[in-house]
């Protein structure tokens, strides 16, 4: 859905930048997950704990503690919005776009088809996070690979199907890239700026990259070492913006349908775009279940990401009054606009990213460092 927002709010030439910011991304991921295992300590659990606030402070000293303390309360409020306002909505409008799609509704019944999405995710997160019953989240995360797998197929046959369209979807990506008005004109307010700005957001939105968000998560890992471990962060974001993201950009592109310039969408362009080839109906289903699969594990994701700044920031003892807020942005995040919900999201990732940035560029002779230490190891390379 970010790729679509890209698309329609900066043009095609989003895409070039969305390109560029991920292969910028590949390098600060990678960054990040190399300081976060090499800084990272145990907790009162026994549970590896790690990210921005553990390498800015013990890898900067106690004089920069300040700026780990940012980023932890920076990273606690972004995870209500990135994490989970944005998540559940685009759960929510996939949803309603299926429902609408065998039969029409009204205003009202689609209003109160969003509370009972939002109380029935939220009765469900909270089972998870309050309950310590781990099993749902574990067979979602066990779905989402065969998910992926049938995304990407379905929408490389609507590219193959049009696959004459191709090369004019490139000429498009790159020729509007810097001269956005060049096609679009001046009625669609698109320019440059735009262009530059939803790409980089959407990028950022996808891969996480430059956010120290996914650094939370890799602290955890069973790993031999920093270096290793930093590689996968190079992978994923091939995997989620070079692949995922193309893939969505250019089934857009090529299928012909009406994007809409200058309108924040939800789920409707790629959903049309599916359409073309395998039908409304099984279009919208379709994309409902790969979102609500996708967008519940990146919500289970953050609530652990919040968790951790939480308990960086007060202690174990502010983990519960966290998540119990967590829970009620759930409904918040249902019911609100589409709009609103990503003005949030986008808002609180810009706030994250600055004292992470400030942390990577200090810290990045550290990181020089551990990869010619692994590379120079003739061992490792066999």
């Amino acid at each position: 859905m970010g790729t679509s927002q890209a698309i329609a709010l900066g043009g095609y030439g989003a895409v070039f930048w969305l390109w560029l910011a991920a292969l910028v991304g590949m390098i600060t991921k990678y960054s990040e997950i190399v300081l976060a295992i090499k800084y990272r300590e145990r907790d009162d659990k026994g549970d590896w704990v790690g990210g921005p606030m553990y390498y800015i402070s013990k890898g900067l000293g106690k004089n920069w503690k300040w700026l780990a303390v940012l980023f932890a309360v920076f990273a606690t409020l972004a995870s209500f919005g990135i994490g989970n306002m944005s998540q559940v909505n685009s759960i929510t409008g996939s949803v309603i776009g299926a429902v609408t799609a065998f039969t029409a509704i009204s205003a009202q019944t689609e209003l109160i088809l969003k509370w009972v999405l939002g109380i029935g995710l939220a009765v469900l997160i909270a089972v998870i996070l309050l309950g310590g019953i781990k099993r749902i989240g574990s067979v979602t995360e066990m779905l989402i690979p065969f998910m992926s797998i049938f995304y990407i197929l379905f929408t490389l046959i609507v590219v193959i199907v049009n696959i004459g369209s191709l090369g004019d979807a490139f000429v498009k990506i790159f020729s509007t890239a810097f001269t956005p008005q060049a096609m679009f004109g001046a009625s669609t307010g698109i320019v440059l700026k735009q262009t530059i700005i939803w790409g980089l957001r959407r990028s950022a939105f996808s891969n996480e990259a430059g956010l120290g968000s996914a650094a939370i998560a890799h602290a955890a890992a069973d790993t031999k070492g920093p270096v290793q471990q930093g590689l996968y962060g190079i992978f994923e974001v091939f995997a989620d913006t070079i692949v995922i993201c193309t893939l969505t950009a250019m089934t857009i592109i090529v299928s012909g349908i009406d994007i809409g310039f200058g309108t924040k969408p939800g789920s409707e362009l790629i959903t049309a775009a599916l359409a073309t080839v395998f039908g409304e109906k099984f279009a919208a289903l379709f994309v409902a279940v790969a979102l609500m699969l996708f967008a519940f594990s990146t919500v289970l994701g953050w609530s652990l990401y919040g968790t951790r700044c939480v308990q960086y920031l007060f202690g174990s003892k502010g983990v519960r009054a966290f998540q119990v807020i967590f829970i009620v942005v759930v409904v918040v995040g249902c019911v609100s606009p589409l709009s609103f919900v990503w003005d949030v999201a986008d808002t609180f990732n810009g706030l994250m990213a600055i004292p992470n940035f400030i942390g990577l560029f200090a810290l990045s002779g550290v990181v020089a460092a551990e990869t010619k230490k692994y590379f120079g190891d003739k061992s490792n390379l066999q």
